[in-house]
């Protein structure tokens, strides 16, 4: 049986939804659906939950944390983990909003290797965090430290999560209304914040 082809994403319609309270996401086949889940997801930066253990990792310095020098390479490894909604359309496209400076990788190295990271979608002080995957202890939670850390620096308003998960939940996020996500995602789009440093 023939595989069916990827359905396009164009990257100024993904913009447009997300600053519409609105994502894409794939099923196993490639069919794209759009979400605006809710109650929404949101990470509260003073909220964000930081262990003991994961607080002596990032204080040894375990991880060299570093910003955009890897995307695509972070996607890819994201999509890596069955069932996985990060096809090659969605890799194509974010690659291609990542070269508009509207998508962002915080990357965690250790010995010059690629072994955690994340990505998202920032659009004016409201950063839409997509995936994130780890291949060593903790390597992921140190960039999300790091990734709010850059936020809160730069006066950030909201930290959408899209979905609340056990692991999401256990670092300290939270859900809303979709009404007053909508509410807080208009008021972050009228304010002028900048991901570079």
């Amino acid at each position: 049986m023939p595989r069916k082809r990827l359905q396009h994403l164009d990257p100024l319609m993904v913009i447009n939804a997300y600053a519409q309270g609105i994502f894409p996401m794939a099923d196993h086949d490639g069919t794209i659906h759009w979400y605006a889940p809710d109650p929404r997801a949101v990470l509260e930066h003073d909220n964000l939950h930081i262990s003991r253990s994961l607080r002596a990792t990032i204080r040894k310095g375990i991880y060299e944390i570093r910003m955009d020098t890897a995307f695509e390479t972070v996607m890819r490894l994201c999509g890596t983990r069955e069932p996985t909604w990060i096809n090659e359309s969605f890799i194509a496209t974010y690659t291609q909003l990542h070269y508009a400076g509207l998508a962002h990788s915080v990357e965690a190295w250790k010995d010059g290797i690629l072994v955690g990271g994340l990505y998202g979608i920032s659009l004016r002080a409201a950063f839409m965090g997509e995936s994130m995957y780890s291949h060593a202890t903790d390597a992921s939670k140190v960039c999300l430290v790091a990734l709010v850390e850059h936020l809160k620096a730069r006066g950030y308003l909201l930290h959408d999560t899209q979905f609340l998960t056990p692991h999401l939940q256990s670092l300290g996020v939270t859900e809303i209304p979709r009404a007053i996500y909508e509410q807080r995602l208009r008021k972050a789009l009228q304010i002028q914040s900048t991901w570079e440093t």
